[in-house]
């Protein structure tokens, strides 16, 4: 079976990841505390990140997009903004904050890009926002959003920026220094090529956090008292194994022969879009060019539906993603809900021929039909 949701997570695990999580389960027990310490000093600086008290370890970007906005000191009129590409992960607890009193507006596409930075510029002039909170990169199509200058803008209006790094994480550097970001989540499933169960949540010094960590801690003259940065009492126990896998993982992508491995990537989505392109009743969902998009390529066929595209590439021994990707938002944005889409995706882990294999398959269920 040739394996192209690589978005959703990566497949097959390198061996050296494989073999760091299988040393992780036999290590003795003395030897933990030292391990985690180094293992997420090394989860630091991959990152950029100086100080380890800042970033919490979480079973992965779903539970570090939670903590880090239903975690946030938030007041009734306070504003947040997402963009229309979300990811439900970030959306659904943005989406309770509502019961806090809190406004949610969703900045759309435009301006030949994934987010019209004129709507939201117009959005923060209304004033208000506390926080902007957005997705790097789209799950569904790839599209890429301009974070640098998010963030020069949001802090203009002095609102914090939140984003889920979880499509760029192992394929970009992330560095939250150079990006001067607020909070960062990320996970290690993806990108990364770690096993499940290992994300992280980047909190910078500037930012006060509201947690009830400190619960657990002994109260201060018999009240406690709430934490300004969250602990594990919120975000859950770290998967050490999981841990050790991510810092191979991240060892792997660092050697040399694998530096141009988003451009590889690239170049076998392109193939595939090649074949797709100009065929009746074939749509293509992306919002800028491929060569500023993750490797992932998201179409709809005129009257056949996502699921039977994907039976049909199952079929032939191609396993897709087929559906909404876990973001609603992001299909309603696209015009692409209730039943999604199509999405081929490409990682290190394919091989040379995969790309070929698949093309001929793709072509042949579009040309035929996929029953």
């Amino acid at each position: 079976m040739i394996y192209l949701n690589q978005a959703g997570t990566s497949w097959p695990k390198p061996s050296p990841v494989r073999e760091a999580v299988q040393d992780a389960l036999t290590a003795p027990v003395e030897s933990w505390a030292n391990r985690f310490n180094a293992q997420h000093q090394a989860i630091c600086a991959a990152f950029g990140v100086g100080n380890p008290e800042r970033l919490l370890l979480t079973p992965g970007a779903t539970s570090a997009l939670s903590v880090g906005i239903l975690d946030h000191p938030w007041q009734s009129g306070d504003r947040v903004l997402v963009s229309g590409l979300e990811h439900h992960a970030l959306y659904r607890p943005v989406q309770q904050l509502a019961d806090r009193g809190v406004e949610v507006g969703i900045i759309p596409p435009g301006e030949g890009g994934a987010i019209a930075l004129s709507a939201l510029r117009a959005e923060l002039q209304r004033g208000g926002v506390r926080m902007v909170a957005m997705t790097a990169a789209c799950n569904v199509t790839g599209d890429v959003l301009p974070i640098k200058q998010i963030v020069s803008l949001a802090h203009e209006y002095d609102a914090l920026v939140l984003i889920d790094a979880a499509q760029i994480t192992g394929w970009v550097p992330v560095d939250v220094m150079a990006l001067d970001v607020d909070l960062l989540a990320f996970t290690g499933h993806k990108g990364a090529q770690a096993p499940w169960g290992i994300g992280g949540l980047y909190v910078a010094e500037r930012v006060l956090m509201s947690s009830p960590s400190a619960a657990c801690e002994l109260p201060v003259d018999g009240e406690p008292a709430c934490s300004t940065m969250p602990g594990y009492c919120d975000a859950g126990s770290v998967d050490r194994a999981a841990l050790a896998g991510l810092v191979a993982g991240f060892r792997w992508l660092a050697a040399p022969e694998r530096s141009n491995r988003l451009e590889v990537a690239r170049k076998r989505v392109a193939i595939l879009q090649e074949v797709v392109s100009g065929r009746p009743g074939v749509t293509l969902h992306a919002y800028t060019p491929l060569a500023s998009r993750m490797p992932t390529l998201a179409l709809t066929v005129l009257n056949h539906s996502p699921a039977e595209l994907a039976s049909a590439l199952s079929d032939r021994g191609i396993l897709v993603a087929a559906g909404l990707q876990c973001a609603p938002l992001a299909h309603e944005t696209l015009g692409t809900a209730p039943s999604g889409v199509l999405r081929m995706s490409f990682g290190p882990g394919n091989e040379d021929g995969d790309v070929d294999i698949a093309a001929a398959a793709l072509g042949e269920v579009l040309e035929d039909g996929p029953a």
